[in-house]
């Protein structure tokens, strides 16, 4: 089993400064409605961020390491539709994954598939609550 620890401290009125065990940090801040200064992303935001960066790495993966094909360039764009109630939960995510790159659309089209429905963490937590549904599109390379 895998432990992780995370220190999340006020900085600001509803600003909060999260920081892992090896020094890293994140500005997670409340809406201007609650005070925040628009100065750093809302924590539905960074849940989507997880979830992007989450598929994001595991597609780098499969088709870097695993398929060996050069990938230039990944861009995800992601997109959250929470429900008209409190808690706000997310009830869609749609995953737009756009990659530029030597390889086949097919082999896109497996990687990401493969992360969004069996290896990414941060998707599989969601599994069952909401819907989560991915697009992909490749650009050949420009070399």
């Amino acid at each position: 089993m895998t432990t992780l620890d995370l220190t999340l401290r006020r900085v600001g009125p509803v600003q909060f400064e999260a920081s892992d065990a090896r020094g890293h940090r994140v500005l997670v801040e409340g809406s201007t409605e609650l005070g925040g200064r628009d100065e750093g992303m809302r924590p539905m935001e960074m849940f989507l961020v997880a979830l992007a960066s989450c598929s994001a790495i595991d597609v780098v993966h499969i088709l870097e390491r695993k398929q060996k094909h050069t990938l230039e360039q990944l861009v995800v764009r992601v997109r959250g539709v929470r429900a008209d109630a409190v808690p706000a939960v997310f009830t869609e995510v749609e995953l737009a994954f756009e990659a530029t790159g030597n390889m086949s659309e097919k082999k896109l089209a497996r990687a990401v598939a493969l992360s969004v429905e069996k290896y990414c963490s941060v998707t599989r937590m969601l599994e069952g609550n909401v819907v989560v549904r991915h697009t992909y599109r490749l650009s050949p390379s420009a070399g």
